[in-house]
């Protein structure tokens, strides 16, 4: 039996209305309906003493908290495994609990079963959200408080390519290249690392079009770039713009094409910067970084609001697509 037009509108105005409302939840927008990301509620990162670092044991060593699915956070855990830190920070990967809304430590650390259970153990504001990536010193035989001693990821991909390091350890950003190291970060981070998120959490056609316009012009002017002066984005040296950009273009086919839209044009549409991920993926530790299961579990599992069914639909093998050749675009 056919359902008569009138309901099916009636069901549409209803629907469009409860999914205004659960999107002004999960992600504000402007008069406009565009999306705009809420202000950092972050700590000034902060780099502890060498020396100091030094003479801890083990179980002493600052933590890494980081969450697989989150972006911010796989920028972090990037520094850690191309400059080899393990020697004094430890990782800790939290689990992203969908019913209850928040990050999960598994296992529990200094008490806290939970990620805000533990940034409220540190002194952090109860306004503030519990969010990844988050450094944390458990605190020394002289001061059993622990501190967060950072939680904004731009800042803390800083602070970890200045923490102490094998001599051989890459320096992701050297003093000659600290210009075009920012230019690119003023570039990207509102056109692409959050440009996606500007695509998928759109409130209407024009917010969509004018975010997905800007992502791919961009896209274009990065891999015109990368064809003039690769490898790298600054040359011939890999820096914290690669780290900064990675994380999302990794993800590209496995959330952000197929949930938030940025499907204007395929990602080996543009050959330069399919072969710099190639090559970036390719680098000793970096796969390990990337759980591309993980990442469509907790996409497609949590955000209700652009996909209501939770059910996780397959994807492509990692490593083949990323390995495989751009097709010929002649």
């Amino acid at each position: 039996m056919s359902i008569p037009p009138a309901i099916v509108a009636a069901a549409r105005m209803g629907w469009h209305w409860q999914w205004i409302q659960l999107m002004n939840g999960l992600a504000p927008a402007d008069a406009n309906g565009s999306y705009r990301r809420p202000p950092s509620q972050h700590q000034q990162a902060t780099l502890p003493a060498e020396q100091e670092l030094s003479n801890r044991s083990a179980d002493q060593y600052p933590r890494l908290i980081i969450g697989r699915s989150c972006p911010w956070a796989h920028r972090t855990w990037l520094v850690l495994q191309l400059r080899n830190l393990q020697s004094s920070l430890t990782l800790h990967l939290a689990r992203a609990d969908h019913k209850a809304g928040r990050w999960q430590l598994d296992p529990a650390w200094l008490g806290c079963n939970s990620l805000l259970a533990l940034y409220q153990r540190c002194g952090s504001p109860p306004s503030h959200r519990a969010t990844v990536p988050a450094l944390v010193d458990p605190g020394t035989m002289t001061s059993q408080s622990p501190q967060l001693l950072g939680n904004e990821s731009a800042q803390l991909v800083e602070v970890l390519n200045l923490w102490p390091a094998a001599k051989d350890a890459p320096d992701l950003a050297p003093s000659h290249l600290q210009g075009e190291i920012n230019g690119w970060q003023k570039l990207l981070q509102p056109a692409v690392n959050d440009g996606v998120y500007r695509c998928g959490f759109a409130r209407n056609q024009a917010a969509y079009d004018k975010a997905c316009n800007e992502l791919f012009d961009t896209l274009a002017q990065v891999d015109r770039s990368l064809s003039k002066k690769g490898p790298w984005l600054c040359g011939d040296q890999l820096t914290l713009a690669d780290v900064r950009l990675f994380p999302t273009l990794i993800r590209w086919e496995m959330v952000y094409a197929p949930l938030f839209g940025c499907s204007q044009q395929p990602l080996w549409g543009f050959p330069h910067l399919w072969h710099w991920r190639q090559r970036l993926l390719a680098l000793p530790g970096v796969a390990k970084t990337c759980d591309s299961q993980a990442w469509r579990q907790d996409y497609f599992g949590a955000l209700f609001p652009l996909h209501p069914s939770n059910i996780v639909p397959a994807g492509p093998d990692l490593a083949k697509l990323v390995n495989a050749s751009a097709p010929d675009q002649r």
